[in-house]
């Protein structure tokens, strides 16, 4: 892992359409659909060992989760891959939590209805070490 990265300063790669720039967000899929960063993708944590190698050519990496914590554990296992040993690799300082008060809103997918998907009790990961 390459450190973490600060919500304003992922903000800007967004914004200027960094080539290479894979964010990976490591929450459930209910809590994607309920609303992620703008251009993320849907990883979920216990999923991240076997869908890793699906970040190959990616010069840059950054993982994000409610707080900011699980986030950075995700970051230590892509990087600790062999496909993205070139890559950049961060976590999101603060997580979800510290994009929505830094950045902004969220965006969900139209097709979900948070009344029906539950609370948000169960958008972090548990570690699995």
């Amino acid at each position: 892992m390459d450190g973490e990265i600060d919500p304003d300063d992922l903000a800007a790669l967004l914004a200027a359409d960094e080539e290479g720039l894979r964010v990976v967000d490591i929450r459930d899929r209910r809590a994607f659909d309920r609303g992620h960063i703008p251009g993320s993708e849907s990883v979920p944590f216990p999923e991240l060992t076997t869908r890793v190698a699906e970040l190959e050519g990616a010069s840059r990496i950054v993982t994000v989760c409610p707080h900011g914590v699980a986030s950075r554990q995700a970051a230590d296992l892509v990087g600790s891959y062999a496909g993205t040993a070139d890559a950049r690799v961060e976590s999101l300082r603060g997580g979800i939590e510290a994009w929505e008060r830094d950045v902004g809103d969220l965006v969900a997918n139209s097709d979900t209805d948070a009344s029906a998907t539950g609370s948000d009790s169960d958008e972090g990961p548990d570690a699995p070490f």
